[in-house]
Parts: structure tokens; sequence; C-alpha cells
């Protein structure tokens, strides 16, 4: 399967995002923030960039929850990943959100994944129309 076939409610698809490249990640259409156990953004899709005007070089390696999306830091975001942190949980969690950094709010659906033992979580963001 390559990362075209890919959709934001895909089954599985932590494994699968942990496969792709950035050329790979920059293919689908939703968009992809992963960060590490530090909460640095360590990986940050071209669609994501476009839609929150927010560049790649920008953002990698600084904390999602207080400088690229504050609006994030909060129990039904920042909380879960904690959690399943604390938990040795897995996550796969899809809420309806309304992102509000920066730009006029903006409805979206948000899948938070995690893995316990990867070095890698993400919150992938599918904007609605």
């Amino acid at each position: 399967m390559n990362a075209a076939d890919l959709t934001f409610s895909a089954p599985g698809l932590f494994a699968r995002l942990e496969q792709l490249d950035a050329d790979a990640l920059d293919n689908l259409d939703f968009g992809v923030i992963g960060f590490d156990g530090d909460t640095n953004v360590s990986r940050y899709n071209r669609v994501e960039s476009e839609a929150a005007g927010l560049t790649a070089p920008r953002v990698v390696g600084q904390p999602l929850f207080t400088n690229v999306a504050p609006c994030l830091n909060n129990f039904m975001v920042a909380q879960r990943f904690e959690d399943a942190q604390d938990e040795s949980a897995s996550l796969d969690d899809t809420i309806d959100y309304v992102l509000t950094l920066r730009m006029r709010p903006i409805k979206v659906a948000l899948r938070l994944l995690a893995e316990p033992g990867m070095a890698t979580r993400y919150v992938l963001v599918q904007r609605k129309v």
C-alpha cells in the first residue's frame, strides 16, 4: 500500500505512518504532526504546513503543545497522550475539534495516535469541508 491509499480513518495507521518517509507524508491528504517523548515536533507534512501557515523548518524541533499549537494543550489532546504514556497504553482516538491558533476557528477531526515504546506519537488533522 502506498501513501496515496492511506486515509485519515485507515485501520493500523500508526504502523503505516512509521514506514513513510517525508515525501510520502507530504502526499497524504490530511495533516500529520509527529512528536517525540519530550513533545518536540519531529515530523510535519506539507498539508499541515500549508493549512496552518507554518513551515516545517519553523516547527520541527519545537514543543508541540507550547510553541507550535498551544490550542491543543488541554485535557482533550495533550492529556490523552500523557495518560497513554503513563499507562503504557495504545492511543487511537478520533475527536471533533476546533483549531483556533492564529486563524479563524476551523472545525477539524483530530486522530491521536501513540503506541507504547515507540519514539513518535501523532496528531493527524482532517479539515472539514
